[in-house]
């Protein structure tokens, strides 16, 4: 029996949806989108209702897609959200997802869930993202310098992109039969509505970083911190963290120097091997496509970076690994 406070949560999530959904423009029933709207409407509720953290937590990913067009679902994304870290406080995946959801919303205040990342996982450099961005915004330059240190002294710099993606796939195939047949039912539609909802809320804004470092002075303390960032964030987990850290460092080094050579030698190879596997990905048959996709989840499991997620497959289906020019 589902307990009176679930029930309740329940009830508020529903009754947010229907808010977002008068306030949005009207549909027509027999549309993609309204058919794709019911289906996330009726996989929130379904995942709501469970008792564990990841699938409370991917009902908070896809109740919080109705906020962008419908400010009003945002809070009742965030009670799950909220219930999903009290459910798995040791999540360093769920209290990323959290403060990202908290940080997008307006007069949600993110120091608490911040602070609590950094306990989670004090490694993580990527935790002291928000606080950063609200003294960017205040122009706090003291506090800058101080956080910037703080984000330097850690060993990575991860989003839990495939962890969340593993995380909420598993979650929605496991209430597939409670949810409207045809919209988003095979593997591959699953991942790319996925793939759509993490890049939107788990991708946080960067450019209070990339402004941070390009305003440092030579031989400053924060020119070295933004350095010793800029080479950790070029192992990050996600393909768009390296490449933050490969344009962070090319401006905070001599133009034609030996390690500006490098770093364009190394963001060339990373685009190139993404593209190729984009470009593997595209050329699939149809009949394939799921198939394609279970292997591409295998992978995510397996290994926590994208880029090595994009070596694995390449290599699995015997493609260069590198553009041929580069074998000189």
């Amino acid at each position: 029996m589902v307990k009176h406070g679930l029930k309740l949560m329940i009830l508020t999530v529903a009754a947010a949806h229907s808010a977002a959904a008068m306030s949005s423009p009207a549909l027509n029933p027999k549309s993609e989108a309204y058919k794709f709207q019911v289906w996330r409407d009726e996989a929130v509720r379904a995942l709501a209702a469970r008792p564990d953290a990841n699938s409370v937590a991917t009902a908070a990913a896809l109740a919080f897609t109705s906020s962008y067009a419908a400010p009003a679902a945002a809070p009742a994304a965030l009670q799950l959200i909220t219930r999903a870290s009290e459910l798995a406080p040791d999540s360093g995946a769920i209290g990323w997802l959290h403060l990202q959801l908290c940080t997008a919303t307006p007069g949600c205040d993110s120091r608490d869930v911040a602070t609590v990342l950094r306990w989670v996982d004090p490694d993580n450099g990527a935790a002291w993202l928000s606080q950063l961005t609200i003294a960017h915004r205040d122009r706090d330059a003291v506090e800058i310098d101080r956080v910037l240190s703080d984000m330097a002294r850690g060993s990575r710099f991860d989003l839990y992109y495939n962890q969340l993606m593993v995380l909420m796939f598993d979650a929605l195939s496991a209430v597939r039969r409670e949810l409207p047949s045809g919209v988003v039912s095979s593997d591959m539609a699953k991942l790319a509505t996925l793939s759509g909802v993490a890049t939107a809320e788990i991708i946080p804004v960067l450019s209070p970083l990339i402004d941070s470092c390009r305003e440092s002075t030579p031989s400053s303390a924060r020119h070295e911190d933004c350095l010793r960032l800029a080479k950790i964030m070029q192992r990050g987990d996600t393909v768009v963290v390296q490449l933050v850290g490969f344009s962070i460092e090319r401006r905070l080094v001599a133009p034609d120097s030996k390690e500006a050579k490098s770093l364009a030698e190394r963001r060339r190879l990373l685009e190139w091997r993404s593209g190729a596997v984009g470009k593997w990905e595209l050329s699939i048959l149809p009949w394939t496509q799921n198939a394609r996709a279970r292997k591409r989840l295998a992978e995510m499991r397996l290994r926590p970076r994208e880029e090595d997620v994009c070596i694995a497959l390449l290599r699995e289906h015997h493609l260069a690994l590198e553009p041929a020019e580069i074998h000189h």
